[in-house]
């Protein structure tokens, strides 16, 4: 006969300590707020709330980026139909970002006037102490430094920053229309002739083109027209069942 195993205990699990007296446990009291305490939570909440809504997130760039990017490996493709969707997707974002800074824009000096309530200026006083500082600017300007050359316009980082942005946008802006163009004029038919027609137009009064991108929209703004009405009257008689 084999020799028998050894039974192995189960290990007793003893209790816990706080289960044990789940009875003597105190529950802690819940946190409540006076009216007062609320209101001013709700108002802090509130005023954040806009901050963080307005603010022009650098993602509605990158995203535009990225469609006007795609667009154009569909015109690799000669995916038309998908080409142009990404460049209309691109130039949406682009329309968001410009959106967002016209109202922050809007907001600011909204704020600017509120900032000082009940504080007016007579008029009659503001133009006595302008006209009292150009007479003692003039009073400490000699000869030689009117004659001077002027000082150079000094541009803050915020600003140059905010040059810089629009000038992306700008140039995004620029390819992501040459792009739905070119796909709208290759798919063909009286809307897409047409819209691509539209979109020359708009090219053509930009100033950051390159001298082969003009080119290509003066030539396309003369060939459009005679193709987008002839589309136009082949669906129409179409239409007509003519």
């Amino acid at each position: 006969m084999s020799a028998s195993r050894p039974v192995r205990e189960r290990p007793v699990v003893k209790p816990d300590a706080a289960a044990e007296g789940a009875d003597d446990v105190e529950t802690p009291a819940a946190v409540t707020f006076t009216a007062e305490e609320e209101a001013d939570l709700v108002k802090e909440s509130n005023d954040k709330r806009p901050r963080q809504m307005n603010c022009s997130s650098p993602r509605d760039y990158e995203l535009a980026v990225l469609k006007c990017n795609v667009s154009a490996c569909h015109l690799k493709l000669e995916e038309w139909k998908e080409a142009a969707d990404t460049a209309t997707a691109s130039l949406d974002g682009l329309d968001r970002i410009g959106k967002k800074e016209t109202k922050q824009l809007a907001e600011g000096s909204a704020k600017d006037k509120d900032s000082i309530p009940g504080e007016e200026k007579d008029v009659g006083a503001e133009e006595e102490e302008k006209e009292e500082e150009d007479v003692v600017e003039e009073e400490i300007i000699s000869t030689g430094a009117a004659k001077a050359a002027p000082l150079p316009i000094t541009i803050s980082p915020e600003e140059e920053a905010k040059k810089k942005r629009e000038e992306d946008v700008k140039r995004i802006r620029a390819k992501a229309l040459m792009r739905r163009a070119r796909a709208r004029s290759e798919l063909g038919g009286w809307r897409n002739l047409a819209g691509a027609e539209e979109d020359y137009k708009i090219l053509a009064q930009m100033d950051n083109l390159g001298p082969s991108d003009r080119k290509i929209v003066m030539v396309q703004l003369r060939l459009l027209p005679p193709r987008t009405k002839a589309a136009q009257e082949a669906e129409t008689a179409e239409m007509w069942g003519n």
